[in-house]
């Protein structure tokens, strides 16, 4: 073939159809593979001209939204239900106070379900004797507590007449007007009401927390396990662990405060029995169930001593027994109360007020009673879970039960 032939089929295979398509797919290969973006540059946010710092803030404040309504929530439905939660609380703290009396018959062969029997019984009968004691003393001083009160209402006459210019005319009215105040239709009505209200939930409230008392003395293991496997299986360790250091902060937290409530109840009432005052059982008996609400509960207390001792016995005695109730409830305060809670229920002082103006608002005097313990379950579950633990508990593995079908699954019990 000569040079100009060969020329020519070059040229042909050159621009042959076959080899313009070669090219094209491996010049189009070429780009399809670089054309694939990068992970990173598929993942590039878009610009919405938001800050990042204002994202963040965003973020934060619509879970605090969150949290915050579930708090409210939350609070709401306690409140509603505030005839049942409370006395299903003090349930819970009766039992965290009895239990070792419970486990102490069982120890004596006794079946679990008759010891928590006898817990209750002995529990409502010393109740009901104490009650017999403080009526018995009132009944019995009635008269000379009225002759004593009679006089100690002349010597603050003689005193506001002395001091601050008042003539018997405008203490007389003064008198007369709270009396009419008092004893008016409407309002001696709506007391009455109130009163008689009150005294109902009063004893719904307490035949629920015996009720609750002898269940979970009875079958609070049970109770619990059931509890523990409401949650998914993933978490089941922590809620049981969370539970048991929970029931170990609360245990403790009772027990110490009924210490502290009898010294503060004795050692009033040694220093009323010493000056010579009136209803010395009932003043100690109010002190003692006055200790279970910190810092209310003490004042309250602490001013009905001193107001008995200023009636019964004038000013001097009743600046004596202010000296002794301040006394006793420093003792408490500084030597007692740290040395008998420690670290494990140690809440901060700006808590226990606020935990008490919560008890109040939600439930009165028995929401005060259980705010604080409540405070401090509550510190010793987030200590917990935060890994925070004063005194840190290796993991506990559940044990094992065999469901219906026969295949093992968890079953948390505390102790």
């Amino acid at each position: 073939m000569s040079e100009t032939g060969r020329d020519r089929a070059e040229d042909r295979d050159e621009s042959s159809p076959v080899a313009d398509n070669d090219v094209l797919e491996s010049s189009s290969a070429e780009p399809a593979a670089h054309s694939v973006p990068s992970e990173p540059a598929a993942r590039k946010k878009v610009d919405h001209g938001v800050t990042p710092a204002m994202e963040i803030a965003s973020a934060w404040a619509w879970r605090f939204l969150v949290i915050v309504a579930a708090v409210g929530v939350i609070g709401y439905g306690m409140r509603y239900l505030s005839e049942v939660v409370v006395p299903v609380t003090v349930g819970v703290l009766l039992t965290a106070l009895l239990v070792p009396v419970t486990t102490g018959l069982q120890k004596l062969r006794l079946p679990r379900g008759p010891a928590a029997g006898i817990t209750v019984i002995a529990t409502i009968i010393v109740l009901a004797g104490l009650l017999t004691l403080v009526g018995t003393q009132i009944a019995g001083q009635f008269e000379d507590l009225s002759n004593q009160v009679g006089e100690g209402v002349q010597k603050i006459r003689d005193t506001a007449r002395i001091n601050f210019g008042l003539t018997d005319a405008d203490i007389t009215n003064l008198f007369k007007q709270v009396r009419e105040q008092i004893t008016s239709g409407g309002a001696l009505g709506q007391q009455a009401a109130a009163v008689g209200t009150t005294a109902t939930h009063v004893v719904a409230g307490l035949f629920i927390s015996l009720f609750c008392l002898f269940f979970f003395l009875y079958q609070g293991e049970q109770i619990w396990s059931w509890l523990v496997r409401l949650f998914p299986r993933r978490a089941r360790d922590k809620a049981d662990s969370s539970g048991r250091k929970a029931w170990v902060s609360l245990t403790a937290f009772v027990r110490a405060t009924v210490i502290v409530a009898a010294v503060d109840a004795i050692g009033i009432s040694l220093g009323a029995a010493i000056l010579g005052l009136p209803l010395v059982s009932a003043i100690g008996i109010l002190v003692f169930v006055g200790a279970f609400i910190p810092v209310v509960g003490a004042l309250v207390s602490g001013i009905v001593a001193v107001l008995v001792a200023l009636v019964a016995k004038g000013p001097i005695v009743a600046i004596i027994m202010l000296a002794v109730v301040i006394g006793v409830q420093q003792l408490e305060a500084h030597v007692l109360q740290p040395f008998l809670l420690g670290r494990a229920v140690s809440v901060h002082p700006l808590a226990v007020i606020l935990a008490i103006a919560t008890g109040v608002v939600i439930a009165g005097i028995v929401g005060a009673l259980v705010a604080v313990p409540t405070a401090a379950v509550l510190n010793t579950i987030v200590n917990h879970l935060a890994g925070n633990d004063v005194d840190p508990e290796p993991p506990r593995p559940l044990p094992r039960r065999r469901n219906h079908q026969g295949a093992t699954e968890d079953a948390p019990i505390v102790d």
